[in-house]
């Protein structure tokens, strides 16, 4: 199952997080980032371990 999130109340104006099984791609139309699931999670861990 797919989950997008939108980053803003405007849609279209901002970009959007979408979360599948085994990946997440952040950003926008022409500018995506895609990261494995196991990509993302050391994301979340390294961004987790700063705050």
């Amino acid at each position: 199952m797919t989950q997008i999130i939108q980053l803003c109340r405007e849609r279209g104006c901002c970009p959007v997080v979408e979360i599948g099984d085994n990946y997440v791609k952040i950003g926008e139309k022409d500018n995506l980032c895609t990261l494995k699931k196991q990509e993302w999670n050391t994301l979340v861990d390294k961004i987790k371990s700063d705050f």
